[in-house]
C-alpha cells in the first residue's frame, strides 16, 4: 500500500511505484474511477483502450474473421460501401 499526502490546494504527489505501474509520465492525466464505493486511480489512455477492446469483443468470431487478410477485406468492403 502506498500513501500520499494532500496539500492545502488539494494536490498529491503520486509515489514513483504507482507512476511506473500506471506507465505515467510528466504531464499525463489520470482518471479517478468509482467502483463499488471506492475510487480507483487509472491511466485514462489504458481505460480508453480497454473500452475499445470490450466494445469489439467477439466481433471477429461473429463475422468469421480468421486472418489479417479477412480484416483487410472487410475494411475495403466497408470503405467501398461508404464511397457509394
Amino acid at each position: 500500500m502506498e500513501l500520499a499526502k494532500i496539500t492545502s490546494k488539494g494536490q498529491i504527489t503520486l509515489p514513483i511505484n504507482i507512476r511506473r505501474a500506471l506507465k505515467l509520465n510528466d504531464g499525463d492525466k489520470v482518471a479517478f474511477v468509482e467502483a463499488n464505493g471506492q475510487f480507483i486511480l487509472a491511466n485514462p489512455s489504458m481505460l480508453a483502450l480497454r473500452q475499445a477492446q470490450d466494445a469489439f469483443a467477439g466481433f471477429a468470431e461473429e463475422n468469421d474473421l480468421q486472418t489479417d487478410e479477412d480484416v483487410v477485406a472487410l475494411v475495403k468492403e466497408i470503405r467501398a460501401e461508404r464511397g457509394r
